[in-house]
């Protein structure tokens, strides 16, 4: 059995236990979404007519007196019968790449920092995404899921890379620095989130990455320098301490290749790296007028907070600034 989910003049199909969000990306039809576990609310809707199954929606993210409104969590909620869904704010309409299901067999596994790995993982079929976007990977004989940005470009659709920071105590950090081995086939569902480059962007850019945020302004930068290799390009990447930086002499290879293209590590917490302090002071200092940039910053929530008050501070449209936050697992 399933019900009819409509938004506009568009319909899909949508299982009883599916969420909403589920349904129209398996069919390539765009919602927003982020972080696809109900604590950032960018999918947030208004259902219109039918009725819709919460389930783990946290009252934080949706409070009760906005469900009594009809608002929802198209991540989380489940359909009850055929429903009705305000469509997305015209001014956000973007394209979307099929929502897909598959496995992939990891082909190497290495430390690059301080409780820091790289995962590479070879798919059997290519797959197509945008640069910037994660996939959902399931820790091996359980069913715990985590969220994990994609460093490479789209032109590598068969050998996703991932960059993992190990979380004490964690399940799946548990499999990743602990069981995992060269060979392991992994289930993995793809690829999410809006915090993708901008096509259709010339200009400059501006990239603010905290910790493993690195990862994916690694594949944003790699696929704009392939299509503009004289593109102006910054990349800040902010750490800790100098134990903590990692895809260096990566970064510094594509400087002497590029000349537009400047990489400067910030360490927070000891001396080293390019600058001492924080990549959002640093931004500050280098860049007099951002009015022509574009912005893209992945980190925690108080990175991306701060970050985003130093673009403004340089003048950058609010339009022009992409995000995404590291939200706690559930």
């Amino acid at each position: 059995m399933s019900y009819t989910v409509t938004t506009g003049a568009t319909s899909v199909d949508c299982g009883p236990d599916q969420p909403l969000l589920d349904a129209f990306l398996r069919s390539g039809v765009w919602m927003p979404n982020s972080c696809n576990q109900g604590t950032c609310g960018t999918c947030k809707i208004k259902v219109r007519s039918g009725s819709v199954d919460h389930r783990d929606s946290p009252e934080n993210t949706l409070s009760s007196d906005e469900r009594s409104a009809g608002f929802a969590l198209a991540c989380q909620a489940t359909p009850c019968s055929d429903t009705r869904i305000d469509p997305p704010i015209a001014e956000e309409l973007t394209s979307t790449h099929v929502l897909h299901d598959f496995v992939a067999t990891v082909s190497e596994v290495r430390d690059i920092a301080a409780d820091t790995r790289r995962v590479l993982l070879t798919l059997d079929e290519p797959l197509t995404f945008s640069a910037g976007q994660y996939v959902d990977v399931t820790v091996p004989k359980t069913s715990t899921k985590r969220q994990y940005s994609l460093a490479n470009p789209p032109t590598e659709p068969k050998l996703l890379e991932l960059h993992v920071r190990r979380q004490p105590g964690g399940v799946a950090s548990e499999w990743l620095f602990g069981s995992i081995e060269v060979g392991d086939r992994v289930d993995m569902t793809g690829p999410y989130g809006d915090f993708t480059f901008d096509e259709e962007s010339t200009g400059p850019m501006a990239l603010l990455g905290g910790g493993t945020g690195l990862a994916p302004l690694k594949g944003i930068v790699r696929h704009a320098l392939a299509q503009n290799p004289d593109r102006e390009i910054l990349l800040y990447h902010g750490v800790r301490t100098c134990a903590d930086v990692y895809d260096a002499d990566f970064f510094r290879e594509v400087e002497s290749r590029h000349s537009g293209f400047r990489y400067v590590t910030c360490v927070s917490r000891e001396n080293g790296g390019d600058r001492e302090g924080y990549v959002t002071d640093a931004f500050v200092e280098d860049v007099a007028s951002a009015k022509e940039f574009t912005g893209y910053i992945c980190g925690s929530e108080r990175f991306v907070e701060a970050s985003v008050k130093s673009f403004k501070r340089r003048r950058m449209s609010p339009r022009r600034i992409r995000r995404e936050k590291f939200t706690a697992a559930k």
